[in-house]
């Protein structure tokens, strides 16, 4: 290869890496959807679509928590639950409140909080106080965001409270904050076991 042809590999390299990103963006569903006779649910999950600045893997991931057994019997008990992974005709069902990017770390931080949410540990769902809207929560603060008031039943509401103390982040058609949204210091700590919150 002359020396042109690998300036030009050099630039376009260069070129690509700068612009490798991971989004993160935060979504909600109203309740009580249903199709082909069964409740949808989670009705409050994250979507991670981009590359990964360091190795140039795509990214196209998404994630709520939700009972694993719903029922009428959790208004009156805890369950277990699990971390589902929406289907893109879900997530694009879906409204979106939040939009920003982050750094590999952070989206590994995430990645590895909502495994942690699948463990027996973390797999606790209580409807009033440990449910969809805990997990999103979860995660937004990993991600550096501030959040809305918990406990929340209401997936809406909880995310037009946080993307209003995150206006940069608020969802805009197009528009992604380049991120104030790098993962805080004690990320990877979190992201190893801590219950959130306390709950």
């Amino acid at each position: 290869m002359n020396r042109a042809g690998l300036l030009g590999l050099l630039l376009a390299l260069i070129a690509g890496s700068a612009w490798a990103e991971v989004t993160l963006t935060f979504y909600a569903h109203p309740g009580a959807r249903v199709r082909d006779g069964y409740l949808l649910f989670p009705h409050a999950f994250v979507q991670a679509t981009g590359t990964l600045d360091d190795t140039g893997e795509t990214v196209d991931w998404a994630a709520g928590f939700t009972a694993r057994n719903p029922g009428p019997q959790l208004l009156f008990t805890r369950g277990v639950g699990v971390v589902e992974l929406p289907n893109p005709r879900y997530v694009g069902e879906g409204k979106p409140y939040l939009r920003l990017a982050v750094s590999d770390e952070a989206y590994r931080a995430v990645r590895a909080r909502a495994d942690w949410w699948n463990s027996p540990e973390g797999s606790v769902y209580d409807l009033r106080r440990r449910n969809c809207i805990t997990f999103i929560a979860d995660l937004a603060r990993l991600a550096g965001l501030q959040t809305g008031a918990e406990p929340s039943m209401k997936p809406g509401t909880f995310l037009e409270a946080t993307a209003a103390l995150n206006p940069l982040a608020a969802w805009r058609e197009g528009a992604v904050q380049e991120a104030g949204a790098q993962a805080p210091p004690a990320a990877t700590e979190r992201a190893a076991g801590a219950r959130p919150g306390g709950r």
